[in-house]
């Protein structure tokens, strides 16, 4: 029989990566979404399909599926800025009573459980890189603390459903992320970047642009979640690519690559925004025994021609 997997979020940009991979896999996959983010765009191609289930459902809700579940992984979550700042309220109880509704769904089916947490639960960082032990430097009642303070809580409640329930959970720290099926209008660098010098128009940077990011492309991010979900690791693990670089020169990059003729214009820096994001993969790269592969330029270069070719907003 093929092993039964649950993601909730599973119609949003790195879950339906997600299903796509694991149904090559070999595994009978369940999606839950409520698209609020997610789009059945992103998961039509798979609709059809034998090994493929859809159900649209809020898991902030009670969550019942009948037979055999061997994985949960919860993925629901608003992850852009532009999201959760949208939906403050419904970010803070997917990050909550979502996360405790798939906790108890894995444990009613003995289930392996994956937790997509973020680097921002370490906020506006002290130090960088960021290694899983440090704590983090979090505004927890600014803007994006309710985004930041919902994966700081589930975070604590997987672990606690791991050391009272004996649950096999996994929790993988996601860093910035990037590649096709991101939304149009995700309000997230890249996107945004990509867009607006595809259509000629101002491209924004906020504040100077100084501040770096790492970014991962999708087929890195999604083959370490997998070999984590695989992987006997239980304590968070950070997944991202290391190579630190300033937004102001990721524009200039997406900016030439794209042949655009737009303009590189600067607007206030939004507040609490991180000035440094970069993890560090010591822990992945010898517990995981894996690392990012794709360079910057070849995964923006497979973006931007999604982004050219798709009427997927």
């Amino acid at each position: 029989m093929k092993k039964s997997v649950l993601i909730t979020g599973g119609a949003g940009f790195l879950g339906s990566h997600l299903c796509n991979l694991l149904i090559k896999k070999g595994y009978f996959v369940i999606c839950v979404d409520s698209l609020i983010t997610g789009s059945i765009g992103n998961i039509q191609r798979l609709l059809k399909g034998k090994d493929f289930r859809f159900i649209k459902h809020d898991v902030t809700k009670y969550i019942k599926v009948k037979g055999e579940i061997h994985y949960v992984l919860h993925f629901a979550s608003p992850a852009s800025p532009m999201d959760y700042l949208k939906y403050p309220i419904k970010t803070l109880k997917v990050g909550s009573l979502g996360t405790h509704n798939a906790l108890g769904l894995a444990k009613a089916k003995k289930a392996v459980f994956l937790l997509a947490s973020t680097s921002e639960v370490y906020g506006d960082p002290l130090i960088n890189p960021q290694p899983e032990d440090y704590w983090g430097n979090v505004n927890c009642v600014g803007p994006r603390g309710v985004y930041d303070e919902s994966k700081r809580f589930a975070e604590a409640i997987t672990l606690a459903y791991y050391r009272t329930h004996k649950i096999d959970t996994k929790i993988a720290r996601i860093f910035n992320t990037y590649g096709p099926f991101m939304r149009k209008e995700d309000g997230r660098a890249i996107p945004n970047f990509i867009n607006q010098a595809l259509m000629d128009k101002p491209i924004t940077v906020y504040g100077a642009g100084g501040q770096t990011r790492s970014f991962c492309f999708i087929s890195d991010m999604i083959g370490g979640i997998y070999k984590l979900l695989r992987s006997r690791v239980n304590s968070p693990v950070n997944i991202g690519n290391p190579d630190e670089i300033s937004v102001l020169k990721v524009a200039h990059i997406i900016k030439k690559l794209t042949e655009s003729k737009s303009k590189i214009v600067f607007e206030e820096l939004p507040v609490n925004d991180p000035q440094v994001r970069r993890p560090d993969i010591t822990f992945a790269k010898s517990k995981l025994k894996w690392q990012p592969k794709v360079p910057l330029k070849k995964g923006l270069l497979k973006t931007i021609q999604w982004f050219k070719n798709t009427s997927v907003i």
